[in-house]
């Protein structure tokens, strides 16, 4: 079993024990099993996928961190949302408006890097849920 804990900056979202879990990386997809090497990597906002005792279900998760060393798994994100808690509608709306926003010429680069970041958040809510059946 690996110990997996998903921390926001609000809170703990999730602390149990499961089989395995995927991992959405900034350099792809990162499945991690019982005995997994120590490893460090930024998280890509996408769609982390728990195995566990109770089954399998998903999570939508944000920017971040995380911190694998053998029997443990440690996310540090700005966002995780359990894909029962998502609200598709308010997802593609947040999105559609974030598209806007971008093709705005007058942003600047901070201002254009924290929409881009609000985009990609959106567009994982949007995917974790269409993924999934209903």
């Amino acid at each position: 079993m690996l110990r997996l804990e998903i921390v926001t900056p609000e809170k703990k979202i999730f602390c149990e024990d499961v089989d395995s879990v995927v991992i959405p990386a900034s350099e792809g997809e990162i499945g991690v099993l019982p005995g997994h090497v120590p490893l460090m990597a930024h998280l890509a906002p996408g769609d982390l996928c728990i195995t566990g005792p109770s089954g399998t279900f998903h999570m939508a998760i944000g920017m971040g961190f995380v911190e694998i060393g053998g029997d443990k798994v440690a996310v540090l994100t700005d966002m995780a949302v359990p894909e029962s808690e998502i609200d598709e509608e308010a997802a593609a709306e947040a999105a559609r408006r974030a598209e806007e926003a971008m093709r705005d010429q007058k942003l600047g680069t901070e201002e254009y890097a924290t929409v881009k970041a609000s985009l990609q958040k959106s567009l994982a809510l949007v995917r974790v849920k269409r993924n999934r059946p209903i």
